[in-house]
């Protein structure tokens, strides 16, 4: 019986004897999940303090460092993209908030699927942001976004999408509370 031949895999420097054992995976510097979870931790402590631009800094910082390490169709990336779009939201930048949250949800299904329960736990969080959108924020425009976005995930003849083309048809028509205009004559 012949013993099996085991070949370097390179030349052995002193890097070497630093590098992780085979198979264990390295955690990336400054970004494994306990320093994300610290960092959102942070962004969210700077939020309650009230001062969302500051909140929203450190989160955009956070989200370029994400997607450097991980790219974006990554639930991490997913995740500090998701902050965004709340921290818009909270400041009042509802479209901003709501176009944070929509991206979010296509990154999703890439990557969970479109039967995946955060999945349509995102585009719930979308559809409930744009409903309590002001009416001058451009509601009608964004909710034909989130229609066309909620329909690619869900299907044209699922439950939210019929939600989302009722509001939009009551947005449509004009408003009862409006007076009609008196004829002059």
């Amino acid at each position: 019986m012949s013993e099996s031949l085991y070949r370097p895999w390179g030349t052995v420097t002193p890097e070497s004897w630093n590098a992780p054992s085979p198979g264990a995976a390295s955690a990336p510097p400054g970004l494994a999940s306990e320093a994300l979870r610290a960092r959102l931790v942070k962004v969210a402590e700077v939020a309650r303090t009230g001062n969302l631009p500051d909140a929203s800094t450190l989160a955009a910082r956070l989200d370029q460092d994400v997607t450097a390490e991980y790219g974006a169709p990554d639930l991490h990336t997913i995740q500090v993209r998701e902050v965004r779009g709340y921290l818009a939201a909270l400041a009042g930048d509802h479209p901003s908030g709501l176009s944070w949250y929509l991206h979010a949800a296509q990154l999703r299904v890439t990557i969970q699927g479109p039967g995946h329960p955060d999945v349509e736990a995102a585009t719930h969080r979308a559809y409930s942001l744009w409903r309590a959108m002001p009416l001058e924020a451009d509601r009608q425009r964004l909710g034909a976004a989130l229609l066309t976005i909620a329909g690619d995930i869900h299907g044209p003849d699922s439950q939210l999408v019929h939600r989302i083309r009722e509001r939009l048809y009551t947005l449509a028509l004009p408003s009862s509370a409006t007076p009609a205009p008196l004829n002059s004559a």
